[in-house]
């Protein structure tokens, strides 16, 4: 009996020396299959094969004893032991994301690289202009300005800071309302030759949008705005980037709806007065961990300034006439003798931005 008693001590000993043993890359693919339900997609967020990560999880169920997800063709759905088990392993990897975010502002010096994730129309047409004269002031911090549609996880360490079009919900998260980003259509001045621009919605019909679509932009918004049903036949070009919208509303391709802040880039616009515009508010958000360290402050009450009403002031009544006067206005004195030249970007404070 007492050899018995021994063995049996001897192999839960053995089981939880396996369990304290488990990988936390296995730990971290369960909960990329948890949040998105699929092998596929969750080998691609992290950057594995399908193989591998069904091996991962194959390899922690074995070691916990229960299976953690079921598995048909519609792909995989958590089971009462996994749902069980995800609220401990979140817990682990925020406090993981905590260790790595303290290790990188612990120096508490102005230097270092400080990630900055933001919406492509802000972050090109706006941040970028003005960070040339920020580098030129603190030469010591490196900006790595991330401009895309995709919303970057601050609490997941994805970026630093984020502007983004929605506020985030999560406690440990400080976020602030920057500013209103006011957007407006325009056409080209190429456009407008060869084929005028309309000025009431129903003309509207006559003539081509371009289109984007991408994440944080909200894919009914067109129709609605514009008081259509449909936007069939009316939707001429679609892209997910605001850039390339640019492209083609400059290429004379059709109408587009672009941020105010696009004149401070000096191209030959005319804005398009059909009594409508839109606009989103931007949200400023960055972990609570980030107050300590003087980089970040230094970047966060930069971006804080570079969006202040008080320096520049919105105005979201403004008319078609306004805004070609202002496009006018800020093309003086740019070179264009060039392609490159005509993308030159100006910095001065002439662009209503926010509310």
């Amino acid at each position: 009996m007492q050899q018995l008693l021994h063995r049996g001590a001897a192999i839960t000993q053995h089981r939880t020396d396996e369990i304290l043993d488990t990988s936390w890359d296995d730990l971290k693919s369960f909960l990329a299959c948890a949040r998105h339900k699929s092998f596929r997609n969750a080998a691609d967020l992290l950057g594995v094969t399908s193989t591998t990560l069904m091996r991962r999880i194959d390899r922690l169920e074995e070691r916990i004893g229960c299976k953690l997800f079921l598995r048909d063709q519609s792909g995989l759905t958590i089971s009462e032991e996994g749902l069980a088990m995800l609220a401990d392993v979140t817990e682990m990897e925020r406090h993981a994301f905590n260790v790595f975010r303290r290790a990188s502002q612990s120096s508490n010096t102005a230097s270092g690289t400080v990630r900055v994730a933001v919406t492509e129309g802000p972050g090109n047409f706006w941040i970028l202009p003005r960070l040339i004269d920020f580098q030129k002031t603190y030469r010591k911090i490196t900006v790595d300005l991330r401009c895309a549609m995709e919303q970057a996880d601050v609490a997941r360490l994805e970026t630093d800071i984020a502007i983004q079009l929605e506020p985030p919900t999560n406690p440990d998260l400080i976020v602030a309302k920057l500013g209103r980003m006011h957007i407006y259509p325009f056409v080209s001045e190429g456009y407008q030759k060869l084929y005028g621009i309309p000025t009431t919605l129903a003309e509207l019909k006559n003539h081509r949008i371009i289109k984007q679509n991408a994440p944080q932009v909200d894919d009914s918004a067109y129709a609605r705005i514009l008081g259509l049903t449909s936007l069939e036949g009316v939707v001429g070009i679609k892209t997910n980037s605001s850039i390339g919208v640019l492209y083609a509303v400059e290429r004379a391709a059709g109408v587009g709806f672009l941020p105010s802040a696009v004149i401070a880039m000096g191209v030959p616009l005319v804005a398009v007065d059909m009594g409508v515009s839109h606009h989103a508010d931007l949200w400023l958000t960055y972990h609570k961990e980030f107050r300590n360290s003087d980089r970040h402050k230094i970047v966060i009450d930069w971006l804080k300034k570079i969006f202040d009403p008080k320096t520049y002031p919105a105005d979201g009544g403004a008319t078609a006439e306004f805004w070609t006067r202002r496009l006018r206005r800020d093309r003086t004195g740019l070179t264009q003798t060039s392609r490159k030249a005509r993308y030159h970007f100006s910095s001065r404070p002439t662009v209503p931005w926010c509310d």
